[in-house]
């Protein structure tokens, strides 16, 4: 009896179900869930740019009309107090948002709520970075540097006390007047001297920078244009520097090195022009500072410096602070059996350099211990061959070890055609490729099975597919590593690359004379 009172109770149950699942009346469906507090801002992200700024986002809710910030200088989350910055009515097409000019060197708390007319503002979403070292300095005008003074200059008003110099343990105390002009003038310095400046106000750093002065002429030869430069190479000494006024030196002249010695631009603002090639020679070690180079008129469009001698050990060839410019073939060219110490290019412009007939930086017969590009510029240049070219005279030079640093470079329309930037087949050549933007090229990184797969680190490839894995059917290497931004540049066209992309500039990438 029991079981049968059950089934009827059931086939109930079933039917009353049946029929309010099958009732037609929509006004009773749930079409929405309606909430009076709306939701907190979620997937926040900060990024400290500039040192002193930070780029907040957040994913953007379609019932929020704005949102709310308040800034805290506090690492502790707690919020007490008062905040040190207050936004209203941020809304969502403001993302990015940017806060601006906060303090160096401290940790930021900051909340969001989101705002609604109608409805309940939302609990607070938080996050919290920490800005980097104040750097208030702005860049040197010509004239600021000199041998033995500086003029250093800042944002106007800005507050400092002190500036403090090393070596020397140099403080100079800043005076009102000064604060006003944002700038200061410190006698009584070294010629050719690395010197390191901090701005402090108070115990607290508002700036960094070094900087080198000039030419001491009492420590150097002094060369003008009318003078005879290349039969002063010719009389040089080991050990001898050359400080060059400015003006113009040779005619699609051939200068011959064949001892250690410096060459130097007096005014790196006003560089003295050596019109022709640099013949190195005998195993000769050469340093150019601050010069520059131009290869117009050279009926044989030779490369800006050539090895000539055959069978010699040179020592270091150092091209630092220069411009290079109008050579046909190409930046240097070793096609001599030679060993050279090391080569390195560092804080150059080079362009309309073509490389027809030889490669940018040209190896054939001779070994190279270390090759170094950085902080370097390179545009309208190495317009159908490789950049680097390093070929295998392996077995003529055993127990060599080379080493290729590629650094902080800025590479614009290089190696196109699909051309290599690292043509590297010396054995055991270890090489390193970090920090560089690379934009409008269809060059890859190589072909070769001989080119050992360097080390990469923070590279942005822009409208460069060849250097991702799926952009080249030939390329054995490849960086996936490396970012894709748009550096933004101001004006490629004209030679100006200054960085527009506020992640890029934050990462440092690139030659950082364009990261302002």
């Amino acid at each position: 009896m029991r079981r049968k009172t059950y089934i009827i109770l059931y086939a109930l149950l079933a039917i009353a179900v049946f029929n309010f699942s099958c009732k037609d009346d929509r006004a009773d469906q749930l079409t929405s869930i309606d909430y009076d507090r709306l939701f907190s801002p979620i997937r926040i992200e900060s990024f400290v740019i500039n040192r002193t700024d930070a780029r907040l986002s957040w994913s953007i809710n379609k019932d929020v009309e704005s949102y709310s910030l308040e800034v805290f200088a506090d690492d502790s989350l707690t919020f007490a107090g008062t905040p040190v910055r207050t936004y209203d009515g941020v809304t969502g097409d403001q993302l990015p948002f940017y806060i601006r000019e906060l303090d160096g060197e401290t940790q930021y708390s900051v909340r969001i709520k989101s705002v609604a007319a109608g409805k309940t503002e939302s609990k607070w979403s938080v996050v919290t970075f920490k800005t980097g070292m104040e750097n208030i300095f702005q860049p040197f005008q010509d004239g600021d540097v000199e041998a033995t003074a500086v003029t250093l200059r800042w944002t106007p008003g800005r507050t400092l006390t002190t500036i403090t110099l090393e070596p020397g343990n140099i403080t100079h105390n800043v005076t009102a007047a000064e604060v006003t002009a944002g700038s200061a003038t410190i006698e009584g310095l070294t010629g050719e001297t690395n010197y390191y400046v901090t701005l402090r106000n108070g115990e607290k750093v508002r700036g960094i920078l070094d900087f080198m002065t000039l030419v001491d002429i009492g420590n150097a030869i002094p060369v003008h244009p009318e003078d005879d430069f290349i039969s002063l190479l010719a009389a040089a000494n080991d050990g001898d520097a050359f400080a060059l006024f400015p003006g113009t030196y040779g005619s699609a002249s051939k200068f011959s090195v064949n001892k250690s010695i410096e060459v130097k631009g007096v005014y790196p603002y006003n560089k003295p022009v050596l019109n022709g090639y640099i013949s190195l020679e005998d195993g000769a070690a050469l340093l150019l500072k601050d010069i520059t180079l131009d290869g117009t008129g050279l009926a044989d469009g030779n490369q800006s410096v050539v090895f000539s001698t055959a069978g010699v050990y040179y020592g270091d060839l150092r091209i630092d602070g220069c411009e290079i410019r109008n050579y046909v073939k190409g930046l240097y060219y070793l096609n001599v059996a030679a060993v050279v110490e090391s080569i390195t290019i560092n804080n150059c412009l080079i362009y309309n350099i073509e490389c027809s007939g030889g490669d940018f930086m040209d190896s054939r017969a001779g070994a190279i211990k270390t090759i170094t590009l950085s902080n370097t510029t390179i545009y309208n240049s190495v317009l159908a061959r490789d950049l680097i070219r390093y070929d295998d005279k392996s077995s003529s030079f055993p127990g060599i070890t080379s080493k290729i640093f590629v650094n902080h470079n800025t590479l614009y329309g290089v190696s196109n055609g699909g051309k290599r930037l690292l043509y590297v087949r010396f054995k055991g050549t270890e090489i390193s490729f970090t920090n560089n933007i690379v934009a409008e090229t269809t060059a890859i990184f190589s072909n070769q099975s001989s080119t050992a797969i360097p080390v990469f680190g923070n590279n942005n490839y822009f409208n460069a597919p060849g250097l991702f894995t799926g952009g080249s059917t030939s390329s054995l290497i490849f960086d996936d590593s490396a970012s894709s931004e748009n550096p933004g540049f101001v004006n490629a066209a004209n030679g100006d690359f200054t960085v527009t992309n506020e992640l890029l500039k934050a990462k440092g990438t690139g030659d950082p004379r364009w990261i302002q």
